[in-house]
């Protein structure tokens, strides 16, 4: 059997002119991106990749790591990580590249996730933010989201917080850290004042998990629903259909703890 080299490298990405990581037919995605790229830096298509996680259309992300799979080892890895990010395009950009072994699973070694969701509310945004802050029209009422994000930290019931969960899925998760606080992570002088951040950690989450997550705490704030709401969507006699998910463009992958 012939050896076989493994590199874990770390990028980061603007989702929004993408249609998420996975690659799909006719449709442009991070991954097709990333390969398509490789395959003209090594001037060959007999490598692959395989991505630490996914993430939606429009999704961005500040640290995301895939795994690079070689039949030969990179002469130099510098000078590869170079050559990488002057062929990507400008939304996409190469961090850091390290070896690896055969041992390493990307897809089952343990890491922690930490996501932001960027949003203001009550005004019309500029439209430049649009990639990177989803805005509400209406008043929010901010104390009592902040109040409802807590409730969602533990070990809970997530059913409700899956679009689409199958037979063998996993619904009992725990989330670390989840709290609204104000936006100081992402800032520019085109963003509305004030902007806030649902920042929410975990091992893993579910498809549109933490969308929903959002969309129920904004509906909280529109006084749509109330606290002992959010708290009984979280046990498993709750049978309710959520079908609030928050817009994709003010998600961000900030980062990825292996």
């Amino acid at each position: 059997m012939k050896k076989r080299y493994y590199y874990l490298i770390k990028v980061q990405y603007l989702g929004f002119r993408f249609h998420g990581w996975a690659k799909q037919p006719e449709v442009k995605t991070i991954h097709h991106m990333i390969d398509r790229t490789l395959n003209y830096v090594f001037g060959h298509s007999d490598f692959k990749t395989l991505g630490g996680s996914r993430t939606d259309a429009k999704v961005s992300a500040n640290s995301f790591i895939f795994e690079l799979f070689l039949k030969a080892p990179l002469a130099d890895e510098a000078s590869f990580l170079e050559n990488f990010n002057l062929n990507l395009p400008a939304d996409i950009r190469g961090l850091s590249i390290v070896k690896t072994d055969a041992e390493f699973n990307i897809i089952q070694t343990p890491k922690t996730k930490e996501y932001l969701y960027l949003f203001s509310f009550g005004q019309k945004a500029h439209p430049f933010s649009a990639p990177f802050v989803s805005t509400f029209p209406e008043q929010l009422n901010i104390d009592t989201m902040m109040k409802g994000a807590k409730l969602f930290e533990g070990e809970h019931e997530f059913r409700a917080y899956c679009k689409k969960p199958g037979e063998d899925t996993v619904t009992r998760r725990t989330i670390a850290l989840c709290e609204i606080v104000p936006n100081t992570f992402y800032t520019a002088n085109f963003f509305p004042s004030p902007s806030y951040a649902l920042r929410i950690s975990g091992k893993g989450f579910m498809r549109n998990q933490i969308r929903l997550i959002m969309g129920q705490l904004v509906r909280l704030g529109r006084n749509e629903v109330d606290l002992n709401f959010i708290a009984q969507s979280l046990t498993p006699a709750f049978g309710e259909h959520l079908s609030f998910v928050a817009p994709a463009s003010g998600l961000i992958l900030n980062e990825v703890n292996h």
